[in-house]
């Protein structure tokens, strides 16, 4: 984390290294002590290392998700819903026609 600028500690692109790597060493460490992975020396690790570098972290930065418009999500259920009939009637359509062929 020290290679790392304070304004990119919440940026998950730029911690995401340094993080996987201290979850390696810890998985290392359990291995070395036999030791379970998580345990509750690694898991005090983690949440200390949450502490000191992402307590000023907020969720504001996140992008939000919010519900499509009620026209759109209604467009969305209904057009399977009625591709439905449609398909197996074509289906009928082709069995029945394959069958007097043969």
């Amino acid at each position: 984390m020290e290679n790392i600028s304070r304004e990119d500690w919440c940026e998950w692109d730029m911690i995401s290294r340094p993080y996987s790597n201290l979850q390696y060493c810890l998985e290392k460490l359990a291995e070395f002590f036999k030791l379970g992975f998580p345990n509750p020396w690694a898991e005090q690790i983690i949440f200390q290392s949450h502490q000191m570098f992402f307590s000023n972290c907020s969720l504001e930065r996140r992008p939000l998700f919010f519900d499509p418009p009620e026209e759109v999500l209604l467009a969305l259920i209904i057009a399977p819903i009625c591709l439905i009939p449609f398909l197996v009637t074509l289906v009928v359509w082709r069995s029945k026609d394959s069958e007097v062929q043969t």
